[in-house]
């Protein structure tokens, strides 16, 4: 075999490597690059703050989908887990979460924006992404750079105004520190416990931890998918899991009676989406 011969064959082997590392090393979200005229963060919340909560949600969702997302909000950071099998035996693995919750603008200007289950379901599906569970929170908010203090606030809760009013409190207290960041809302989670509701239109929501690592809220189903208020984040994580390096469907690891495990610590881990046809409609109880 000659040398161009030679080479020809180190490429065809080297680039399948180079490709497969940065897939599972890395992960972005898959939306369209943000251009002018998009509104920044600040622009978003003033122009719905006279809105109604079911304009807010399109409106929300149309920026979101069109790709009107801070560029650092794209890039998703790796979560590590493992668990060990009743036989010793050590699995790892990790999965790509967004470094910060879901949020409209540009990186000087954005803005962090609560939605209903049911928006977030559709903009996770539509971006290959799933909600996180009540462990997943937990690892995250093990994993995370950037640690806040957790600031309620009492008044107006579900008005886009407090909502705003709470994102500048976060961005006070992050004060520009980069990377993973925890303890600044209440996740809005999947859990066995929707499906066992009696219920089906329930939203769950979980988190937003102390310093000690304890969450204020724990795993609640109690709210109607309808509301929302300034305390709610969506987290979206990459629906792909590497098992032991081996990719998989968070479906089938959920599925799977030891893997599950790695993703989920309650007793039923049975639920995997929000079911988008239910009704978000204020009177639908």
């Amino acid at each position: 075999m000659g040398y161009i011969q030679i080479m020809k064959a180190l490429v065809s082997l080297i680039f399948p490597c180079i490709f497969f590392l940065s897939c599972t090393n890395s992960k972005h979200l898959v939306l369209p690059k943000r251009e002018s005229p998009f509104i920044t963060g600040s622009q978003f919340y003033k122009s719905v703050f006279a809105r109604s909560e079911a304009e807010r949600e399109l409106l929300a969702k149309k920026e979101i989908l069109s790709g009107n997302v801070p560029s650092f909000l794209r890039k998703m950071v790796k979560i590590k887990t493992q668990i060990a099998t009743a036989d010793g035996k050590i699995i790892h693995a990790y999965y790509f979460v967004m470094p910060d919750y879901l949020s409209i603008g540009s990186d000087k200007d954005f803005a962090r924006i609560p939605l209903t289950p049911i928006t977030a379901q559709e903009i996770a599906d539509s971006l290959d992404c799933f909600l996180p569970t009540k462990k997943m929170v937990n690892d995250i908010y093990q994993q995370a750079k950037v640690k806040l203090e957790p600031v309620p606030m009492y008044a107006f809760r579900d008005s886009a105004v407090t909502m705003y009013q709470h994102n500048l409190i976060i961005e006070g207290q992050r004060k520009l520190r980069k990377g993973l960041i925890a303890g600044i809302k209440k996740d809005v989670v999947i859990t066995g416990m929707l499906t066992r509701s009696q219920k089906s239109n329930r939203v769950a929501i979980y988190g937003w931890q102390k310093f000690d690592g304890k969450p204020i809220q724990p795993l609640y189903t109690g709210h109607v998918n309808w509301y929302v208020d300034y305390s709610h984040g969506i987290r979206l994580v990459y629906r792909i899991i590497y098992v032991d390096k081996k990719p998989m469907d968070y479906i089938d690891v959920l599925k799977d009676n030891t893997l599950k495990a790695l993703l989920c610590d309650e007793e039923f881990c049975n639920c995997y989406r929000y079911n988008t046809a239910d009704s978000t409609e204020k009177n639908s109880y």
